[in-house]
């Protein structure tokens, strides 16, 4: 596969799992996850298990319907960019909220090394509120 599928079948499946199963299929062990400064879940993370834990369960758990759907792809040698929309409701205060978002993604010998959010974090921040 290329990179561009490699990223883009962790947004395209039929369902979230599938989506799930293959981004654990082409993470490298030490993958290292940023979600933006100022985004709930923000900060580092090293690891398909922190990664799930600090934001992919929450995630799951504190929203509902939680998505992003990409808009499109731009990808060059072992980088693949994803851009599109955040969309989701707060299961604490009820609001809805649509955020625009870019994705980078670094690949190595088809393995997914790091990941990179820049999100309009204002409107995720006002449903929380």
């Amino acid at each position: 596969m290329t990179n561009l599928e490699i990223v883009r079948s962790t947004y395209e499946g039929k369902t979230s799992e599938e989506n799930g199963k293959n981004l654990a299929k082409y993470v490298a062990d030490n993958i290292s996850w940023t979600e933006a400064k100022g985004f709930p879940y923000g900060g580092t993370y090293i690891g398909l298990d922190n990664i799930t834990k600090n934001v992919f369960s929450r995630l799951g758990s504190e929203w509902i319907d939680y998505k992003f759907t990409p808009e499109d792809y731009v990808a060059s040698d072992n980088k693949v960019v994803a851009y599109g929309t955040y969309t989701g409701i707060y299961k604490i205060t009820g609001k809805a909220f649509e955020a625009r978002v870019a994705h980078v993604w670094k690949l190595k010998d088809g393995k997914i090394v790091s990941f990179e959010q820049f999100v309009d974090s204002q409107s995720v921040n006002n449903a929380l509120k």
